[in-house]
């Protein structure tokens, strides 16, 4: 089979997902298919969602959101789309309580027999990149898309000595991420804002970072905030991502049934898939980018501001 019959084939298969998908009960039992999924897959791995999520609940999460919600924020039109099998995307409780849970469950079978180390094996796998490509010790770093703070509290334990900003449009999320941030006595500044129109000023870091955020979005708000992490970088600071490799065997091997499974709860993965992210790095001002595999799924992208 040539390589041009493998793409038309992809192609004419993600044609049918698509339009699976754009009837909405089948939509909805894909959405519920792939959430019973998840959360099966997470306690056969030893992470107690429900218990999780039932102790979290508890807390006064209204009081939390408070003091970091932004309430004159006008979200962009794709952010409020259904995501993660979530009628309400990320703006609802659901979503942040249920998200490190969540967070295991995807990621345990990233490498064969990894289960709960699946997470942070990947976390370590991109910050191993970083160490080796990166040529400056950053000293202010945002974290964009930072969601409940993962990545934010992996990126202050590489680097203890930097000033840390975490930055994400969802206001549940940031609550969650404050409260772990308490809960480590972390240091860290949480911004409520659009990655695209961030507020903050030029030339303010050394590092933008953005972990499994580029999957999640249109392919203009994608060049939008390439565009902004730009204006926010330093001459000679670094852009780097994490996100889904469209080019490995695991998605190319997909079975349909997953693939659609999967694009039920990312309704822009096939825009980010068609990214051609080197291109648009360079056309946002960026030099040199580098593409470097850090997992069988996964890869990491780097560039330096000019």
């Amino acid at each position: 089979m040539t390589a041009t019959s493998i793409k038309t084939q992809l192609r004419l298969a993600s044609y049918l997902i698509d339009g699976i998908l754009s009837i909405k009960p089948l939509a909805n039992l894909a959405k519920h298919q792939a959430r019973n999924m998840m959360i099966k897959r997470a306690e056969k791995i030893g992470v107690p969602w429900r218990e999780n999520v039932q102790k979290l609940r508890s807390h006064d999460w209204e009081s939390e959101l408070a003091t970091v919600e932004n309430s004159q924020l006008i979200y962009p039109d794709y952010y409020l789309r259904s995501f993660h099998a979530y009628e309400k995307g990320n703006l609802n409780w659901d979503a942040a309580l249920e998200l490190e849970s969540a967070a295991y469950a995807v990621h345990a079978t990233i490498w064969q027999g990894a289960g709960i180390n699946g997470d942070p094996k990947l976390r370590q796998s991109y910050h191993d990149v970083l160490g080796a490509q990166l040529s400056i010790e950053p000293q202010d770093i945002l974290d964009m898309g930072c969601s409940v703070g993962l990545s934010t509290f992996a990126l202050q334990k590489v680097y203890p000595q930097a000033k840390i900003t975490g930055l994400d449009l969802s206001p549940y999320y940031l609550a969650v991420a404050q409260y772990r941030a308490r809960e480590r006595n972390a240091r860290i500044d949480w911004i409520h804002a659009a990655a695209e129109s961030t507020g903050l000023p030029d030339a303010s870091f050394d590092l933008v970072s953005a972990f499994l955020m580029f999957h999640e979005l249109p392919q203009q708000a994608a060049r939008e905030i390439l565009r902004e992490a730009r204006r926010l970088l330093r001459p000679g600071g670094y852009f780097t991502l994490m996100d889904m490799n469209p080019h490995s065997e695991a998605y190319k091997k997909m079975p349909p049934y997953v693939l659609t499974l999967l694009k039920s709860t990312e309704p822009f993965l096939g825009q980010y898939f068609a990214l051609d992210i080197k291109q648009a790095l360079l056309e946002a001002g960026f030099k040199n980018p580098v593409i470097i595999p850090n997992s069988p799924r996964h890869r990491t992208v780097i560039a330096q501001a000019i």
